[in-house]
């Protein structure tokens, strides 16, 4: 009784254990070499991989100098897979391990994946030409 307790403990969270709680996000931008910050604090330069917390949904924004920012928004969603390990849980984990997959995030995956920003460059700012004056001179007194 207490081996079947413990496999029962073990195998709660189908989903937790076979894809965990955190996936790898991968940002990437046309230009490339732009800082992007999350939402959530995290950050790196493009092209770029982070492990993400599964549940956690943000923003990237990429910034780049002669470039508009771009913001891109990551959400989350059942991944294939997980629905797959949360549905296990009927055989093996019971309402235990949905309700362990369900608070760890564990049946999600984070979409878009890659994230890609096509950054447009800001408009030059030309200088005003100064006017010449094509050789004519004012005189004093005209």
């Amino acid at each position: 009784m207490l081996a079947a307790g413990a496999l029962a403990l073990a195998l709660s969270g189908c989903a937790t254990i076979t894809r965990g709680t955190s996936n790898q996000v991968t940002f990437q931008s046309e230009p490339s070499e732009a800082e992007m910050q999350t939402s959530s604090g995290l950050s790196c330069v493009t092209p770029c991989t982070l492990t993400v917390p599964r549940k956690s949904e943000f923003t990237a924004v990429f910034r780049k100098p002669g470039y508009q920012d771009v913001q891109v928004a990551v959400q989350t969603r059942i991944a294939g897979n997980g629905a797959a390990g949360f549905a296990g849980n009927i055989l093996v984990g019971g309402v235990v391990g949905m309700a362990a997959d369900a608070a760890s995030g564990a049946t999600l995956e984070h979409t878009p994946n890659p994230v890609i920003a096509n950054m447009t460059p800001l408009p030059s700012r030309a200088k005003p030409h100064a006017r010449r004056s094509h050789g004519r001179r004012a005189h004093p007194g005209s």
